[in-house]
C-alpha cells in the first residue's frame, strides 16, 4: 500500500503560504515524474498522479505519493526540501488534521 503525505499551504506558525498558486506551480514542476504507463499523449498537460494539488480543510495543499521516491529520488527530495525550506506543515495522509469547528 502506497504511503502519502500532504504539504499544507500553512507555515509551521500557522500563516498562509504565498503565492496563492504555489500548489499548482509545485505540481506543474513535478508533472513529468509519473509511473510507467500513466503518461500518454497529453501527459505534459496533466499533473503527475504522484504529486497532486488539492484542498484539505479549506487549505491549499499538495498530496504526495511516496512512490515518487522510487521513480525519482531527487524529485522526492526536492518536494520534501521545498516544504522544509518554506517551513510548511507536512502531515501524514492516513491521519490528516480534523476540520476546524465553525463557531
Amino acid at each position: 500500500m502506497a504511503s502519502e503525505f500532504f504539504i499544507l499551504g500553512l507555515t509551521t506558525d500557522g500563516k498562509q503560504f504565498r503565492p496563492s498558486d504555489w500548489a499548482d506551480r509545485l505540481c506543474g514542476v513535478m508533472s513529468c515524474f509519473r509511473p510507467a504507463g500513466t503518461g500518454g499523449r497529453n501527459a505534459h498537460l496533466q499533473y503527475s498522479p504522484l504529486v497532486r494539488p488539492t484542498m484539505l480543510n479549506g487549505v491549499k495543499a499538495v498530496l504526495v505519493d511516496e512512490g515518487l521516491k522510487e521513480i525519482e529520488p531527487m524529485a522526492y527530495h526536492f518536494v520534501k526540501q521545498f516544504a522544509t525550506d518554506n517551513k510548511l506543515q507536512v502531515v501524514d495522509a492516513t491521519n490528516p488534521p480534523p476540520a476546524a469547528e465553525k463557531r
